[in-house]
């Protein structure tokens, strides 16, 4: 099984890449969202009421359980350090999942992962 994303793959698709400083949110809790990410650098902390559940680092994806149920962000995230992350548009989500079957058994193993954590 995949342990991290496949950077270059998702970066060839057209993913944008986006640059975050320490400390900076990269979304929050209980908001809508549009897009998941995949750690190019860094890392990033994903976070509720003040807690770190995970640190996310390179390889690593967030963001990903407001795609595919299309319910708000279950927790926030923000940079811990410097960081990069690709963006994950749900369109782009959606192809990489049709496309790449790699990919698509990569978030489920995160997703259960981080069931099995609670």
């Amino acid at each position: 099984m995949t342990k991290t994303a496949d950077l270059a793959v998702i970066a060839a698709r057209g993913a944008a890449l986006r640059r975050l400083e320490a400390g900076e949110p990269l979304f929050f809790e209980h908001r809508s969202g549009t897009e998941m990410y995949a750690v190019v650098s860094g890392r990033i902390d994903v976070l509720t009421y003040g807690k770190v559940l995970e640190e996310v680092g390179p390889g690593g994806i967030v963001g990903e359980m407001a795609l595919i149920d299309d319910g708000p962000r279950s927790a926030a995230a923000l940079a811990a350090e410097p960081s990069e992350v690709l963006v994950i548009s749900r369109d782009l989500f959606l192809t990489l999942v049709r496309e790449d079957p790699a990919f698509a058994l990569y978030v489920m193993s995160v997703l259960a992962g981080r069931l099995r954590k609670r």
